[in-house]
């Protein structure tokens, strides 16, 4: 295959044109000179990789996982892939609705049951009946957390599978695997009983406990969390977002918006603001930047409706939110706007920055890279259906999903063609 050649899109929606930067010149702001496309490895890729493509016999979903020199996927079963060539080196023999890759061990659900793989050979380790239906898996500090319909929390030994503890009741509402338990250094944060509750991961004695409300009150939305690295979680509940101090429960700070939000909080450090900046969207696309220290409203700014549950990027000064078609980025001090891109269709799952170039995927089966800076188009790539969950860069190559059954790897600063391994 090789790049798709520039395809015209749609203008700016006239609403948004006068309060965002003018394209440059050529395609959605690209370089009139069309962008050489000839086999280029980045340096940081090890001698002889080559960008490839390696075709499932089923559809694959979900974010790709890279640990060491494979990527794993999940296409019903998760596939283990070579980072340098594409060959498969294993793959499981059950399906896999949730995966999670920790500690050199696949941890994996096909709803009932509950399994962990060595991550090098995909031999087993252990599985264990669940006796309910896995809709949420996550792998934290030795310890697999798991969430199953009808309100079920379970904390398991990620080394052993053998169950620390057990809770019913905890929301039903909304069972979707980003809504479900959030863990982080050895907290587990549950919804339950229109409380949020803090566990100790390993125990699962409950910490503390905060009256968040039921889904009602939160105004018909999960509850999301995102964990500061300064001891704080921040909760979007509904129209309302709260800084929670994660050792006692004590709340530092009320926001109150007039949207609800869909997405988790962003946190991230900056000289510009003490202690760092939340960033979040709510429903109709206008992004806030709030202080970590105080929850004071430093900017918000509108950009078009946003049904997408991602967090905003934050990434070297700029924040980048993906809203319907567009792509936005806003200065992250000021939130002056940027620069706005706009897809031939919605923006799939979050982007992803790393060197200076932001990678995504759309609807209109494209996947795309620009400078992260300007926004000026760098390379896309036409798939034969929509990018699935999120690409992930390292190391210089960039790893997507496609509806047409695919994992892509390719040079993150040309892209180029590839090559069918399978």
């Amino acid at each position: 295959d090789a790049l798709a050649d520039a395809v015209e899109t749609p203008p700016p929606a006239a609403g948004l044109a006068a309060s965002w930067s003018r394209p440059r010149p050529g395609v959605n702001g690209a370089d009139p000179n069309p962008v050489p496309v000839a086999p280029q490895l980045p340096p940081e890729s090890p001698a002889g990789w080559r960008p490839w493509r390696f075709r499932m016999s089923n559809d694959v979903w979900g974010k790709p996982a890279v640990a060491g020199d494979l990527v794993y996927v999940t296409s019903f079963e998760v596939h283990a892939l070579d980072v340098m060539t594409g060959r498969r080196r294993f793959k499981t023999r059950d399906v896999a609705w949730s995966m999670a890759v920790a500690d050199g061990r696949i941890h994996a659900s096909d709803g009932p049951t509950l399994f962990a793989l060595d991550a090098r050979e995909g031999m087993d380790l252990w599985r264990l009946s669940t006796d309910a239906w896995v809709y949420s898996l996550k792998a934290d500090r030795g310890t697999v957390v798991t969430g199953t319909r009808g309100g079920g929390v379970q904390g398991w030994d990620a080394a052993t599978g053998q169950k620390l503890w057990e809770h019913a009741g905890a929301q039903t509402d909304f069972e979707s695997p980003e809504a479900g338990p959030h863990v982080h250094e050895g907290t587990v944060f549950v919804w339950q009983d229109a409380r949020l509750r803090a566990l100790e991961a390993r125990t699962g004695d409950e910490r503390w406990s905060y009256p968040i409300g039921d889904a009602a009150s939160c105004g018909g939305v999960p509850v999301r969390l995102t964990s500061g690295p300064d001891g704080q979680v921040y909760v979007s509940a509904g129209t309302r977002v709260l800084a929670i101090d994660v050792a006692g429960g004590h709340v530092r700070w009320h926001f109150e918006a007039p949207a609800v939000f869909l997405s988790p909080p962003t946190f991230a450090p900056g000289p510009a603001v003490t202690g760092g900046g939340i960033y979040l969207a709510d429903y109709l696309g206008t992004v806030y930047a709030l202080d970590a220290a105080d929850g004071r409203d430093r900017w918000r700014i509108a950009t078009e409706s946003r049904a997408s549950v991602e967090p905003v990027l934050v990434a070297a000064g700029h924040v980048h939110v993906g809203s319907g078609k567009g792509l936005y980025t806003l200065d992250a001090v000021t939130g002056t706007p940027k620069w706005r891109f706009q897809a031939g269709g919605d923006i799939v799952g979050a982007p992803a920055v790393a060197e200076g170039r932001i990678h995504f995927g759309s609807t209109d089966h494209l996947l795309y890279t620009l400078k992260a800076d300007d926004g000026r188009l760098r390379w896309k790539l036409a798939t034969g259906g929509e990018i699935t969950g999120a690409p992930v860069v390292k190391d210089g190559v960039v790893y997507a999903c496609s509806k047409d059954r695919c994992v892509y790897a390719l040079d993150a600063e040309k892209g180029t063609g590839t090559a069918r391994t399978a």
